[in-house]
């Protein structure tokens, strides 16, 4: 049976297929860039292994304070649903647990300048997992795009040494990929609510973090150092981990996580700026070419005819040409609630978001 094709012109509430996905994804991106240089100010007073512990604490703990006074009722967002918490868990047990402490075993094993350049392959297992295993949609000029950032990202870690080979750096490694997984776990469950997906990341990582370095030894801060750490926390991982949530949704995983690699790029400007540390050709040249994998990424029109398979699912929406379905009585635009889409066929500009992860066979132009 023919699908009907329906017209992206004739719908009143489309809008430009960047927005609010790239935004998002690069404010995320932002937010987590600044947290190493600000992290870096509290390294005098706390160890590493508590510091990554009372950071994700502070998201944790930040978020369920805004949860608590946004309230749950009124958000227009998704709840979790019993189907959603396998894939939670996994998230937590890989991003949260398994990566950093793989990560703190490996720079006890291994050199900094080799961790910081390996560091960089979480870009990399992120998009080729989303590509590999869930199929998503990855054409050469993404692919152009993720490796010129990500290039620029090796050059800003590179301090003239190559990679050492060791068991620290495969420990390094495996936590990139631990993080990888994360974020493609992650994806499966976007559509719920963001702010509580994050929250339960960052208290239990945070938990987890704080009491493996109260038994290896570490000490407690003063008050004052656990509360700047929490600061920063709450907004280098806590808000920076809704809006990649939220990014997820409208970009799908391999683009997201590619802008994600942006991140070291604004913490060096950020360390310049707040730090004295110096402007060196080194940053320049990273910069060039994360600049023009971005323009890449920002230039993408991937427009084609495309079939909607019946889908009922919920989440967070606006009725658009994706959700024309009716209420008894008036609403308020953003809600949630459960609902279905009919078969469609239609044309217009679009990511791989919620409603747009249909098959492309083979890897497009």
């Amino acid at each position: 049976m023919r699908l009907p094709i329906v017209s992206a012109m004739a719908d009143t509430r489309s809008h430009d297929h960047l927005f609010p996905g790239v935004p998002l994804a690069l404010g995320s991106a932002a937010l987590f860039g600044a947290a190493p240089p600000l992290s870096k100010l509290l390294l005098d007073t706390v160890q590493p292994f508590m510091l990554a512990g009372l950071l994700y604490l502070g998201a944790g703990v930040g978020l369920a304070a805004y949860r608590l006074w946004r309230g749950a009722a009124d958000a227009g967002e998704a709840r979790l649903r019993r189907e959603d918490l396998p894939w939670l868990a996994l998230a937590i047990a890989m991003g949260g647990i398994a990566a950093p402490v793989l990560l703190m075993f490996g720079l006890t094993l291994n050199t900094a300048s080799s961790s910081a350049l390996l560091l960089n392959l979480e870009g990399l297992a992120t998009m080729a997992i989303a590509w590999l295993v869930y199929r998503e949609n990855v054409d050469r000029r993404l692919l152009v795009g993720a490796f010129a950032i990500l290039a620029g990202a090796v050059l800003l870690s590179w301090q003239g040494q190559g990679v050492a080979f060791n068991l620290g750096a495969l420990l390094v490694a495996a936590a990139c990929v631990a993080w990888g997984l994360d974020n493609n776990f992650t994806r499966k469950i976007s559509a719920t609510d963001p702010v509580v997906i994050a929250m339960l990341k960052g208290l239990v990582a945070g938990v987890v973090n704080v009491g493996l370095a109260l038994v290896a030894g570490d000490a407690l801060p003063a008050p004052s150092i656990i509360a700047a750490a929490g600061a920063v926390g709450f907004f280098g991982i806590g808000v920076s981990l809704v809006m990649f949530i939220l990014a997820l949704r409208h970009l799908g995983t391999a683009r997201t996580g590619a802008y994600y690699s942006l991140a070291p790029f604004v913490g060096a400007l950020l360390a310049i700026v707040m730090l004295g540390e110096p402007l060196t050709l080194k940053l320049a040249l990273a910069g060039l070419l994360m600049g023009v994998g971005l323009w890449l990424h920002l230039s993408e029109r991937h427009d084609h005819e495309h079939d909607h398979e019946a889908l009922e699912h919920e989440h967070s929406h606006v009725h658009d040409s994706h959700h024309q379905h009716h209420h008894d009585g008036p609403v308020t635009e953003p809600h949630s609630h459960w609902h279905r889409h009919e078969p469609m066929r239609h044309k217009h500009p679009h990511y791989p978001d919620l409603h747009h992860r249909h098959d492309h066979g083979v890897t497009s132009a």
